[in-house]
C-alpha cells in the first residue's frame, strides 16, 4: 500500500447469513425466539438461585455467574443480527465493531477462568468433602468470580487495543455475522504482526492455563472416584461433575475448531456455522445441561414459579 492513496475504513459491513429476502424474516423470527428463550431461562436460573436459600452454595453461585455471562453473550451479538435481518442494516461503525469485539472477547476469556473455578469447586467437593465448607467459602467464591471477570476483561482490552491500532483500508466487508478477531485482521492493510503476536500470547495464557487447571482438577477427581469402593458411589460422585465436564468439552472443542485450526480463519460458511453454534446455541444448551437433571434446582424452581405456595 506504500505510495498509494488509501481511505481509512470508518465502518464495516457484516455479511451475516446471505439468503433470499423472505428467508431473512424467517431468520429474524428464529433468532428472536432464541434470544428471548435464553433471556428467560437464564433470568429464571439467577432468580431461582438468589431467592432460594437452599441453593446458596458455591456451585450455584458459579452457575448464576455463568447465566449472567450467557445473557451478556447474546445481548452483545443478537440485537445487531436482528437489526440486519429485519431492516437490512448491515453497517457497523469502527468504534461499534471494536466495542462488540471487546465484549465478546472479554466474555470468552471470563468463561475460560470461570470454568476452571467451577472445576476446582468440584475437585474440593469430591476429593476433600469433609473440608468443603471450610475451603469453598462465600468469600472465596466471590474472589474467584471477580478474578474471572477482571482477568477476562483486562486481557481482552489489551488485545483489542492492539487490533484497533492496525490500519484498515480498502475492503470493509466482514464475512461474518459479528465482529470477530480473524475476519477483522484479514481486512488490515498494514503489517499487524504485533497485534497477532499479542493476541496469540494472551490467548495462550487465558485459554491454556485455565484448561490445564481444569484438567488437573479432573485428574484428581478421576483418581478419587476410582478409589470409591461401590459402583453406586462412583456413579454418584461422577454425576455431580458430568454437567460441568460436558460444558467444558463443548466450549474447548468450539474454541479449538474456530481459533486454533488454520482452516478456521478462512471465509468459508462452515466457520460461520460453527461460530453460530458456539455463540448462539451454546447459551441455549448450557442452562439445560446444568439444570435438566438437577432435582434440587428443579424443586427450587417449582417453588419460585408457584410464588412460594408449593409445599415444603
Amino acid at each position: 500500500m506504500r505510495g498509494e492513496n488509501v481511505t481509512t475504513v470508518s465502518t464495516f459491513i457484516l455479511v451475516g447469513f446471505p439468503s433470499a429476502p423472505g428467508m431473512q424474516y424467517v431468520l429474524f423470527l428464529i433468532f428472536l425466539f432464541i434470544y428471548l428463550f435464553v433471556l428467560v431461562e437464564n433470568l429464571a436460573i439467577i432468580l431461582t438461585i438468589w431467592s432460594s436459600t437452599s441453593l446458596h452454595r458455591p456451585m450455584y453461585y458459579f452457575l448464576s455467574s455463568m447465566s449472567s455471562l450467557e445473557i451478556w453473550y447474546m445481548s452483545n451479538i443478537i440485537p445487531k443480527m436482528l437489526d440486519g435481518f429485519l431492516l437490512q442494516r448491515k453497517r457497523i461503525s469502527f468504534v461499534g465493531c471494536m466495542t462488540q469485539l471487546c465484549f465478546f472477547s472479554s466474555l470468552v476469556c471470563t468463561e475460560c477462568v470461570l470454568l476452571a473455578s467451577m472445576a476446582y469447586d468440584r475437585y474440593v467437593a469430591i476429593c476433600h468433602p469433609l473440608r468443603y465448607q471450610v475451603i469453598m467459602t462465600t468469600g472465596l467464591c466471590v474472589q474467584l468470580v471477580a478474578f474471572s471477570f477482571v482477568s477476562g476483561f483486562t486481557i481482552s482490552m489489551i488485545k483489542v487495543y492492539f487490533i484497533s491500532s492496525a490500519t484498515f483500508c480498502g475492503s470493509n466487508v466482514l464475512n461474518h455475522f459479528f465482529c470477530d478477531i480473524s475476519p477483522i485482521l484479514k481486512l488490515a492493510c498494514t503489517e499487524f504482526l504485533t497485534a497477532e503476536l499479542v493476541d496469540f500470547i494472551l490467548a495462550f495464557i487465558i485459554l491454556v492455563f485455565p484448561l490445564v487447571a481444569t484438567m488437573l482438577s479432573y485428574g484428581h477427581i478421576t483418581l478419587a472416584v476410582f478409589r470409591i469402593p461401590s459402583a453406586t458411589g462412583r456413579w454418584r460422585a461422577f454425576s455431580t461433575c458430568a454437567s460441568h465436564l460436558t460444558v467444558v468439552t463443548i466450549f474447548y472443542m468450539a474454541m479449538i475448531f474456530i481459533y486454533v485450526r488454520p482452516q478456521a480463519i478462512d471465509s468459508r460458511s462452515s466457520n460461520k456455522l460453527i461460530s453460530a453454534v458456539y455463540t448462539v446455541l451454546t447459551p441455549v444448551m448450557n442452562p439445560l445441561i446444568y439444570c435438566l437433571r438437577n432435582t434440587e434446582f428443579k424443586d427450587a424452581l417449582k417453588k419460585v414459579l408457584s410464588f412460594g405456595h408449593a409445599p415444603p
